[in-house]
């Protein structure tokens, strides 16, 4: 499983009421919730990215609540994967949960520039600088993390697990 895209960068400590402002939990929409994905740090970010886009973040990617709607507004906004030198527990596996590859590689932020081209490789574990023609290795996913992904997240994979 492959991603490809331009890279967006953002620091430290990114909460999940920045990446989804809980102003929005009233009533959720996926698809309206795209419009909403870091707004507490760009209110037009939803504009900005392409499908398949990956950020590039720094420590502690999504601390905060342990909303779900968090991990939804960024996949439904089109973002590819996140690469990060660590996730907040709940959000990694809310993350996984959804079907939205999420990837920690140590010193990251420092090798990789806002709008590089990158291709995540899941199953290699292998990050590729496209711009810049360099390579960074991380852990591959474990295979049932990998089958929940390539299902495109936790129901359809229980789904067929039970055969519905």
């Amino acid at each position: 499983m492959k991603i490809k895209g331009r890279v967006w960068k953002y620091g430290d400590e990114i909460d999940t009421d920045v990446i989804y402002p809980g102003k929005y939990l009233v009533s959720f929409d996926p698809s309206a919730a795209a419009q909403h994905a870091m707004e507490g740090i760009e209110s037009d970010f939803h504009k900005k990215i392409s499908k398949g886009d990956v950020l590039v973040v720094g420590r502690n990617f999504g601390s905060g609540s342990a909303r779900e709607q968090a991990a939804v507004a960024l996949k439904s906004a089109g973002i590819g994967a996140i690469v990060s030198e660590s996730f907040n527990r709940t959000f990694y596996r809310n993350a996984i949960n959804v079907g939205l590859p999420v990837v920690e590689v140590k010193g990251i932020q420092g090798k990789i520039d806002e709008k590089d081209e990158i291709e995540v490789d899941l199953d290699k574990g292998i990050i590729k600088n496209l711009t810049k023609g360099k390579e960074y290795t991380f852990p591959p996913q474990p295979p049932f993390i990998m089958e929940i992904l390539k299902m495109g997240g936790a129901v359809p994979y229980y789904k067929k697990k039970i055969g519905r």
